[in-house]
């Protein structure tokens, strides 16, 4: 393991209101960077969180949760003002996922505005590994998102590496043309980028796995896989990887999530961009047999 090696996680944690199988709703948590962040402490890497929790009593749940599952939670900031975000899953017979949303007063949206939000951007830049995505900067306001993506160019002029998710979820923005310019802004900053296919078309119809990889290459980028979902996900000398075997999920919630922890706790450890992008597959096929976006460890978790 790389344990000494420091991930830094920027998003927003939520609380997660699934369906049971047999009716009603089950509470968990989630949110993609989030997600992502709790796999690779399960893998035992030295990940920190940094984001805003409310004031309350559930928010007080969710810090023991994220603890026991061996975050450091030293930048997550607390906002007594704001509450913490929720959404819901709805997921259909192919185990395809849909999402209803209460965060338009989430305490993350003000990570950066907070009196201690100075200890986020001093802490962070020091990361061996920055990782945040398109989300991240959509639920941030103006002077947020320019304080991340300066933060991610400090990151990478230190000699960190800053891995960034073009996650697309369109009620976030304004527009399009507003989510396309901080995205390439974004992309500039990144060494590891790790867009997914669906939503780069539906940011720009049209385009391929080709295009975006050259797209995000010209940009500054260095190391672009772009996922394809059942297809698997374009390398950047453009052969494509798949998943070791056809699975009919049952929810598909946290899918390129568990694939970016897979991917880059692999390339942290100094592992192929193959052997990378298969440990990926794994950790994202486990994860569609299992209800929620960050399911409970079981014996078949591909965490060793």
């Amino acid at each position: 393991m790389v344990s000494g090696k420091r991930v830094t996680f920027i998003g927003e944690g939520m609380f997660e209101l699934a369906v049971r199988p047999a009716g009603g709703w089950e509470l968990g948590h989630g949110g993609d960077t989030l997600n992502t962040a709790l796999h690779m402490a399960r893998m035992g890497l030295n990940v920190a969180f940094a984001s805003a929790l409310g004031g309350d009593a559930f928010s007080d749940g969710l810090r023991k949760a994220w603890t026991e599952e061996g975050l450091d939670l030293s930048m997550v900031l607390c906002d007594p003002s704001r509450s913490t975000g929720l959404y819901a899953i709805s997921v259909d017979e192919a185990g395809e996922r849909s999402f209803t949303y209460w965060r338009s007063n989430s305490a993350a949206r003000q990570m950066f505005a907070l009196p201690d939000s100075r200890k986020i951007i001093e802490c962070a830049v020091q990361s061996d590994l920055l990782v945040f995505s398109l989300i991240s900067l959509a639920i941030l306001p103006r002077r947020g998102r320019d304080a991340l993506i300066a933060l991610a160019h400090e990151v990478r002029e230190l000699g960190g590496m800053v891995a960034f998710d073009g996650n697309y979820r369109p009620r976030l923005w304004q527009s399009p043309t507003e989510a396309l310019s901080v995205r390439d802004a974004a992309i500039a900053t990144a060494t590891i980028g790790l867009p997914t296919l669906e939503d780069e078309i539906a940011l720009s119809s049209g385009v391929t796995a080709e295009s975006v990889a050259s797209h995000w290459l010209a940009l500054g980028c260095r190391e672009v896989i772009v996922k394809l979902g059942k297809a698997g996900c374009r390398m950047p000398d453009g052969s494509i990887v798949t998943p070791g075997i056809a699975l009919d999920p049952v929810d598909t919630s946290g899918a390129g999530d568990a694939f970016n922890a897979g991917y880059l706790a692999a390339r942290l450890r100094g592992c192929s961009g193959v052997d990378a992008a298969q440990q990926g597959h794994a950790l994202a096929g486990w994860t569609i047999m299992r209800r929620g976006a960050i399911p409970p460890r079981d014996a078949h978790a591909p965490y060793a």
